[in-house]
């Protein structure tokens, strides 16, 4: 007796042959068809949009080094400083202008002051300047340009700019008593 195929058989050959078929279809190379100009402009502006992202893309490289290497040189600027501050001699030696543990440099605030009163307008820069003790004066006029400071003065009452110019030639005389090969003249009674 000769047993006839059952249709679901059939049908598992008919499938076989035609995913063998199909993939014979898609292992052969089709031929390209020819590039059209709408294909070409295409191309062309793949190309060159992935050319401005390469570019885009190294300039965030270097803009990252340049971010890097920036806080690298800060962080070993931040160091030594904290390095020199550490090593802040003792309050009563001579010449200590800071105090210890990394505080404030005192001349730093004078510092501070000076450029300050050399970016205000001199005229309004004088009516402040004059409230303040002659000390203070004294100290910020050092630090300021020679310019800036003669605006200031300029612009103060003749007695507050003739008391200021007082303090800061007796402090000149003084410095220079430091200095012994330096010569004054005489002075003449006054």
């Amino acid at each position: 007796m000769i047993s006839r195929p059952s249709l679901l058989m059939l049908t598992a050959a008919a499938a076989a042959i035609s995913t063998v078929t199909h993939a014979v279809g898609v292992a052969s190379p089709t031929p390209e068809a020819p590039p059209t100009r709408l294909g070409t402009a295409i191309k062309q502006d793949m190309a060159t949009r992935d050319q401005s992202t390469t570019l885009r893309n190294r300039a965030l490289v270097l803009r990252e080094q340049a971010a890097r290497a920036t806080e690298e040189r800060i962080k070993s600027d931040l160091r030594a400083r904290q390095q020199a501050a550490d090593i802040v001699p003792p309050a009563g030696a001579a010449g200590a202008t800071g105090t210890a543990g990394g505080a404030p440099v005192e001349g730093a605030q004078y510092d501070n002051l000076a450029k300050i009163y050399q970016a205000m307008k001199p005229a309004k820069a004088a009516m402040v300047f004059e409230q303040l003790d002659m000390d203070v004066q004294m100290k910020v006029a050092q630090r300021m340009r020679d310019r800036s400071t003669a605006m200031i003065l300029a612009s103060m009452t003749p007695k507050g700019a003739a008391d200021l110019s007082m303090s800061l030639a007796r402090k000149e005389v003084r410095r220079s008593r430091d200095y012994p090969g330096i010569k004054l003249p005489k002075r003449t009674g006054l």
